[in-house]
């Protein structure tokens, strides 16, 4: 005799959660301490996070001097990012590309242009330093950089699919004769009831779950933008409408590393640029975020925050110019132009809890917290019932023999 759908659900939502349930608990603890990452990091490595002007009426170098002084003191390296954003009391990062480099970012107080300090990102054999980028890499790849992503997008779309099979299992099954509505029946899956040790975990792990369901479900899916877009992007164009991405921009048969235009006379152009866009759209820019050459396809692209934008700090309103003509390219805009733009910006801001200050902070803290909680009620309610099954064919082989 087959299974009932209801029974081959929670057959498969069972074995999904007991495969997916240490991947999601790592992800739940790490992505906790993430949610605090810029503040943990300063605390943690204040030698290399935090500045003091040498006066109280000091200014800032340059970015774009910054930027020289950087490529001065390591020649060897391709500095193609150059940062615009300042954060009081916090030191600038300049990233490092190359190779047989010995460290990969750079720190400098804008002040005085003094190197605070360089590490490997992500190398936890350099000390504590690298934390926080260490448990970064645990959250998103396992540590495993390429594989490790591949897992982790798999994980997470199954994690995906798995948010809807439970809560399915939560909707009152079908029974004959006189009963109450329907919801007043699924209004006991929400409640958190007390009880045994099976019974609270049950309870929690049902209830915990439909009241968090929609948060849940945007880190699965946002998991699958980060880890899979070669699933994330198909099924989302297929359902709403994108802007142009870097996909427009062919790569070039041989990088380009030195653009006609260089970085001096790159900045005022794309300042410019963005400014004609800016009143043509009825934008408002708020702050710079970075200037960045992609040899690759020749283009360097400016990004800023402007009304479009709903992170706190940095921006994803994007304007990409020709490295060599200065011609404007395109405009990105994070919300507001495609509905799948918008759909995006708004899960992965949320993951990664980079709008709202520290109330998203907390509610990403504690959400991450739940996922781990849900994945070890799992196992628990698992166990329980497996013990209960050993017990009755134990009972029924007793009694045929």
């Amino acid at each position: 005799m087959g299974r009932s759908p209801r029974g081959a659900l929670l057959l498969l939502h069972r074995y999904i959660g007991l495969l997916l349930a240490l991947f999601l608990a790592l992800a739940g603890i790490t992505g906790s301490l993430l949610a605090w990452n810029e503040e943990l990091e300063a605390v943690i490595s204040p030698q290399l996070f935090r500045v003091q002007p040498p006066a109280p009426s000091s200014a800032r170098i340059d970015p774009v001097r910054l930027h020289a002084m950087v490529r001065e003191r390591y020649p060897d390296a391709f500095v193609a990012r150059l940062p615009l954003e300042y954060s009081e009391g916090r030191s600038v990062l300049f990233a490092l590309k190359g190779k047989r480099l010995a460290n990969d970012q750079v720190f400098i107080d804008p002040y005085t242009g003094r190197i605070l300090g360089e590490r490997m990102w992500g190398d936890i054999g350099q000390g504590r330093k690298n934390l926080m980028p260490f448990i970064y890499r645990l959250h998103y790849a396992l540590a495993l950089d390429g594989a490790g992503l591949f897992i982790f997008g798999v994980v997470a779309l199954l994690w995906t699919v798995d948010c809807f099979i439970g809560a399915w299992l939560t909707l009152p099954p079908r029974r004959a004769g006189p009963l109450p509505p329907w919801w007043r029946r699924w209004w006991s899956s929400w409640k958190l009831r007390g009880g045994s040790t099976y019974k609270f975990s049950f309870n929690l792990h049902r209830a915990g779950g439909l009241w968090t369901w929609a948060l849940l479900f945007m880190l699965a899916w946002s998991s699958v933008a980060f880890n899979l877009p070669q699933v994330y992007e198909p099924a989302m164009r297929s359902l709403f409408a994108h802007q142009r991405g870097m996909e427009a921009f062919p790569r070039l048969p041989a990088p380009k590393m030195a653009p006609d235009i260089g970085w001096e006379q790159a900045l005022p152009a794309a300042r410019q640029l963005m400014a004609g866009q800016a009143h043509a759209l009825g934008l408002r820019v708020e702050a710079e975020k970075s200037l960045l050459y992609d040899p690759a396809r020749g283009i360097y692209r400016y990004d800023v925050r402007t009304s479009r934008d709903i992170r706190h700090r940095g921006g994803h309103t994007r304007l990409v110019m020709d490295g060599d003509s200065g011609a404007f390219k395109v405009l990105w805009l994070p919300t507001g132009a495609a509905s799948g733009d918008t759909i995006t910006t708004w899960l992965t801001t949320l993951h990664m809890a980079a709008l709202g200050g520290w109330p998203v902070q907390l509610l990403i803290c504690a959400l991450g917290l739940a996922v781990t909680a849900l994945g070890v009620t799992g196992i628990l309610i698992w166990l329980k019932k497996r013990r209960a099954a050993r017990v009755v064919r134990a009972v029924r082989h007793a009694r045929l023999t």
